[in-house]
């Protein structure tokens, strides 16, 4: 009797040194936006890879291609802890001090994105964990992808120029963006990303301010859709990897180490792909048919000087100034 307690209690205890490798896992939902093929959904699957290596007890369900929400929707079910990681844009429909992520000619270049935009203790980003941590939610990683450029269907008149363009382009929940683009000359109707397709080919908008080259070539012309790509290099393209707090209060060290490890490795990869690659896109872009249409440096200088003395005003009213101040003389 005596050695079959203690072959039960032996047994009760291994079972419970068990348990975490079965049943103790924790599943986690993962969601994005680029298509499937895309080199963003790809550093997706490499985070659920090295997540689940690291063996801390969690598994990762990855959602790529707006599965579970365009970039609009995703912040706020990761607020409420519905979805637990993201790869998005953050836009500023939640909150409006979230604009400032939309400031255009804040960087130049991509040294001054990894600097600014990819450091996470750097004044940018301290400023948008503030602003985050009202919503329940935390950054892991910060991917800026080159600037965004504006996708068309034809030539814009005047594109070089501050004089109207005939064209209607779409534009994000920004409201300094349309401001910037209607300084530029062109009209703009705010829509999500996902109506963007539907949109061009019903002739709805003539085109819209977007994406990279990487990611204009990947998206819209491999799906033969635009035919021009204006480099105004005005605006990061930027994807946030973040997660819901409530999230992270359930797990514990070892497992909040093995997640942020995992983040950080993406970003710092995903970023040198991008680099490394832009030019590889351009070219890429070229032999699909687009037209690229770039800015000399004396028609590129006029358009920082004219958009920073008429929209960067503008951003205090929902940014707050002193937020813009001290952004501003963080970069001096």
């Amino acid at each position: 009797m005596n050695k079959l307690v203690k072959y039960l209690a032996a047994g009760t205890v291994a079972l419970q040194l068990a348990a975490p490798a079965f049943a103790g896992d924790m599943r986690l939902k993962f969601a994005g936006v680029f298509p499937v093929d895309h080199q963003g959904s790809v550093m997706m699957e490499q985070i659920k890879a090295d997540i689940e290596a690291a063996d801390v007890g969690l598994k990762v369900s990855v959602f790529p291609a707006n599965q579970l929400g365009s970039g609009e929707a995703l912040l706020e079910d990761v607020a409420r802890g519905n979805i637990d990681f993201a790869s998005a844009f953050i836009y500023a429909d939640t909150d409006q001090r979230l604009e400032f992520l939309s400031m255009p000619f804040l960087v130049s270049d991509w040294d001054e994105m990894n600097s600014v935009i990819r450091d996470l203790d750097s004044e940018y980003n301290v400023l948008l964990q503030e602003i985050l941590s009202d919503h329940g939610v935390r950054v892991l990683g910060q991917n800026p992808e080159g600037f965004v450029g504006i996708v068309a269907t034809k030539e814009p008149a005047n594109w070089n120029n501050f004089d109207a363009k005939d064209m209607n382009i779409r534009v994000w929940s920004s409201n300094v963006v349309k401001s910037m683009v209607e300084t530029l000359g062109f009209q703009a109707t705010t829509m999500s990303w996902g109506d963007i397709f539907p949109a061009i080919q019903s002739g709805i908008v003539d085109g819209a301010i977007c994406c990279t080259k990487t990611a204009t070539y990947s998206i819209f012309a491999k799906s033969n859709v635009g035919t021009h790509f204006v480099q105004y290099n005005s605006i990061p393209e930027n994807t946030t990897y973040y997660v819901s707090e409530k999230t992270w209060a359930e797990l514990n060290e070892e497992q909040r180490a093995a997640v942020q490890a995992a983040f950080t490795k993406a970003s710092d990869d995903f970023f040198a792909y991008n680099r490394e690659n832009d030019a590889v896109f351009e070219q890429k872009l070229v032999e699909s048919g687009y037209t690229i249409l770039k800015l000399s440096p004396e028609e590129q200088k006029a358009m920082v000087e004219k958009v920073r003395a008429d929209i960067w005003p503008l951003l205090e009213e929902s940014v707050g100034k002193d937020n813009i101040d001290r952004l501003l003389f963080s970069l001096k």
